[in-house]
């Protein structure tokens, strides 16, 4: 398995990753009707470096890196990552987030920040905070999951 910089030439297999997550409206705070087109733009926004994994070929995960704010707040990191459903339960989460860990300390990033994490996602927690992630804040019934109603969002951080 490899992890590189994801181009425009990915993002058929981007789309086949990020779509059934952003379709089930679970995990991330994105309108669950989002166009391809749209959400191809946001995963790969001009305000952030977008990876992939790639093994034979195939693609089995994406994340991006990014500054968490502008000026005072640009030495905080942020990422999102995305699994493809068929490589779930074999690491790809943990080896992507070891890898923005330190992608963010060669670009001279201090912390990174999860600013959302939907806490009904009970496998990303575990996983965050296997990482050295702390919950660091609760955001009371801040994301309206699909099927459990108004669930809280956590802001996670960890220092670089």
């Amino acid at each position: 398995m490899i992890i590189r910089a994801a181009g425009t030439h990915d993002a058929p297999a981007l789309w086949a990753i990020i779509e059934p997550v952003i379709r089930a409206g679970e995990t991330y705070a994105l309108p669950r009707d989002m166009p391809q087109q749209e959400a191809i733009t946001y995963w790969m926004g001009s305000d952030r470096e977008t990876f992939v994994v790639e093994e034979d070929g195939r693609l089995l995960g994406t994340f991006y890196l990014r500054a968490n704010q502008l000026g005072g707040g640009s030495h905080v990191a942020n990422c999102g990552y995305i699994t493809a459903p068929e490589a779930t339960g074999r690491g790809i989460a943990r080896m992507m987030c070891l890898h923005s860990l330190d992608l963010a300390r060669a670009k001279r990033f201090r912390a990174m920040q999860f600013n959302f994490v939907i806490s009904t996602n009970e496998r990303a927690v575990r996983l965050w905070q296997a990482l050295g992630f702390d919950i660091i804040g609760a955001l009371p019934g801040a994301f309206a999951h699909p099927t459990l109603g108004d669930v809280d969002a956590l802001v996670m951080f960890r220092k670089l």
